[in-house]
C-alpha cells in the first residue's frame, strides 16, 4: 500500500519548497499563512485549515485533485456494476476529474 495522502503531500511540498530554494518562512509570507503551518503540512500532521494548505499549494505552482477512486473500496460502494457484475455491452467509466 503507498504513502498516506498527508504524508505524500508533505514529500510533494518539501521537495517543491527546496526546488524553489525558499525557507520555511518565504513560503509562509508568500502564501499568507504562518511559518508553523508550512512546518505542520511538511510534517504530515494530519489536521490542516482547506483553505491555508490550498493557499499554500497555489503559492508553490501545485495542484490538488478530487477524481474518483479505483481502489477495492470505492469499486464496493459504486456498486454490483462496478464489481465486474456490468451488463454485457456496457463499459464502467471514472468519474470526472475536478481540479481544485
Amino acid at each position: 500500500m503507498g504513502n498516506s495522502f498527508p504524508d505524500e503531500l508533505a514529500t510533494e511540498v518539501r521537495s517543491r519548497r527546496g526546488s524553489l530554494r525558499l525557507s520555511q518562512r518565504e513560503l509562509a509570507e508568500l502564501a499568507g499563512v504562518s511559518e508553523r503551518f508550512v512546518r505542520f503540512v511538511e510534517q504530515g500532521k494530519r489536521t490542516v485549515q482547506l483553505d491555508s494548505l490550498l493557499a499554500l499549494i497555489d503559492t508553490l505552482g501545485l495542484e490538488l485533485r478530487v477524481q474518483t477512486r479505483t481502489s477495492s473500496a470505492a469499486r464496493a460502494l459504486a456498486g454490483p456494476r462496478a464489481n465486474g457484475e456490468a451488463r454485457a455491452g456496457s463499459e464502467l467509466r471514472d468519474g470526472p476529474e475536478v481540479g481544485l
